[in-house]
């Protein structure tokens, strides 16, 4: 359709006998998720799925932009320092910055890691006027994060705010659409509603909030009349504030401090309890623990606790417990052994990572909930005995091979960012099953000629396998399947790696996994 011929004017302001809008202040950071991360170099990206999410202000003065792929984005800044992204981490690093906005009274309205909102009136009142306000708060996160690191905008609604913060205004009230009405509908989020509005001609806010309600809403559905509100610069949905609970922290300070393990056991017992009352009371699930020891001879160890499900009052106390008996008694931790006179003067638990706690059902076989609990206590006694790297579990980690997709953590500790990857496509990976057994002994695959197979650059066998030999023995090869090539890391000499894989049914009955990798041949599993 042509573009027609319109007026970019807002709608007209509210007649003067209308209610005066609710006033909003918003603070946004669109770099957070880099300064979350607390990276020194001056070029970074944050990665998500393979692409760039954020970057830094040094990292765009190379080209590098959000949606680029990272040998994009590197080849633009060689020197670029690409980091996972970790949504978690960025939550709790603006942690200080909602308690610095809690400060000046009203409710905190959170939405992205980045991003807050909470309403002018009263505080705009009590420092005179909405501009001495958002002088007042960029003062209070410039001492906290550094100068340039926020924006502060004012509007009659969060979304228009939001906008505002881009460039530090303060659009006064009821002006809020002829403030909105020269930006592209693309900033309303809905890439699809964009792209037909597009299509149909209508490229602006202003000319959006232009078009008739009813037509809107015949043409887009309630969706589109909600961004045609947004459009006009109506609150659609009233913020949500942050409820202001007690930070979810517990902690003691001993006197005289603790020597002894059975006042430590004591003393957990009654901290691990207190601290899953507070989350029980708030209906809430602690899975990232952090723990802070203080010693008598001034040292100071912390220690962060992941737990796939949520952390119980019984679990706590017995890992603390035992992480208590290493820096009395000295077990298992190097330097951190045990000292003349050392105690301890404090304990501190902080739950990092809680959410809504949903329930934990029986199993399909009727198996109680206790008993998962006290096999947890189990192992955490025997990290106590062993020392914590001698007990493990398997987490499923990304890998093409059966070999490369397990990874085995000390209980209780979870995988670094970027590294659960079990779930994403790995061109080249083997198909289900896996192997039952996994090995790695070399043996040999001839054709029937006796020649040794290989596997060409285009991923094809030079000849049919027809004989396996394993220390001189051979058996002949009744069927096969593969292969399955994979060449790695091809972009970085140093991790660069190329292998193929075959299933081979043997004579005498066995089903192999065997890989080919430098020339070699070797014996990765055996299936049942």
């Amino acid at each position: 359709m042509a573009r027609r011929s319109r007026s970019a004017d807002p709608p007209p302001p509210p007649p003067r006998g209308a209610a005066r809008p609710a006033r909003v202040l918003v603070v946004h950071c669109p770099d957070w998720p880099v300064v979350a991360l607390g990276e020194g170099a001056e070029a970074v990206a944050v990665m998500e799925k393979g692409r760039v999410f954020a970057t830094s202000a040094a990292a765009r003065r190379f080209g590098v932009a959000r949606g680029q792929r990272r040998r994009d984005a590197q080849s633009r800044c060689p020197a670029l320092v690409a980091r996972a992204r970790d949504e978690a981490a960025e939550r709790r690093a603006f942690e200080p910055v909602v308690r610095a906005l809690e400060a000046f009274g009203p409710p905190v309205a959170l939405g992205r890691p980045g991003w807050a909102a909470l309403p002018t009136r009263g505080p705009a009142r009590y420092f005179g006027g909405e501009g001495a306000f958002a002088e007042r708060v960029g003062e209070a996160l410039e001492a906290l994060l550094g100068a340039g690191a926020f924006r502060v905008g004012v509007a009659d609604s969060a979304f228009a705010a939001g906008l505002a913060a881009r460039t530090g205004a303060l659009v006064p009230s009821r002006e809020t659409a002829t403030f909105l009405s020269p930006f592209p509908v693309a900033v309303l989020g809905d890439p699809a509603t964009a792209d037909l509005l597009g299509r149909l001609g209508v490229y602006t806010l202003g000319e959006f909030a232009g078009l008739g309600e009813r037509d809107v809403l015949a043409r887009f559905g309630v969706e589109g009349g909600r961004l045609q509100a947004l459009a006009r610069g109506e609150e659609v949905t009233p913020l949500s504030p942050r409820a202001l609970t007690e930070a979810l922290v517990v902690e003691v300070a001993p006197d005289p401090p603790i020597t002894r393990v059975d006042e430590a056991a004591f003393v957990v017992r009654a901290l691990a309890a207190e601290l899953a009352h507070r989350l029980s009371v708030g209906g809430l699930a602690c899975s990232l623990l952090e723990v802070a020891v203080e010693l008598s001879d001034g040292g100071r160890v912390v220690r962060r606790w992941s737990h796939e499900g949520p952390f119980s009052a019984v679990l706590v106390a017995e890992r603390l417990r035992f992480q208590l008996e290493v820096f009395l008694l000295g077990r298992g931790e190097g330097e951190e052994g045990a000292r003349e006179g050392r105690g301890i003067e404090g304990l501190r638990l902080e739950a990092l990572e809680v959410a809504a706690d949903s329930g934990r059902a029986f199993e399909l076989w009727g198996t109680p909930v206790h008993d998962e609990e006290r096999v947890g206590r189990t192992f955490a006694r025997l990290q106590g005995i062993a020392g914590p790297q001698a007990v493990l579990r398997a987490v499923l980690v990304g890998g093409r091979g059966p070999g490369e997709r397990v990874r085995l953590v000390p209980f209780g500790e979870g995988l670094a960012v970027g590294e659960s990857l079990a779930g994403a496509p790995w061109p080249g990976g083997l198909p289900p099953p896996s192997p039952a057994l996994l090995d790695g002994r070399p043996l040999g695959v001839l054709d029937a000629a006796g020649r040794s197979v290989a596997v060409n650059g285009r991923g094809a066998v030079t000849a049919p396998p027809a004989l396996l030999l394993e220390e001189g023995v051979g058996c002949a090869v009744v069927a096969w399947s593969g292969p399955w090539p994979a060449d790695e890391h091809w972009w970085e000499a140093a991790r660069h790696r190329r292998r193929a894989r075959i299933q081979v049914l043997l004579e005498d009955g066995r089903a192999l996994l065997l890989s080919l990798e430098q020339g070699a041949w070797q014996l990765e599993g055996q299936y049942d």
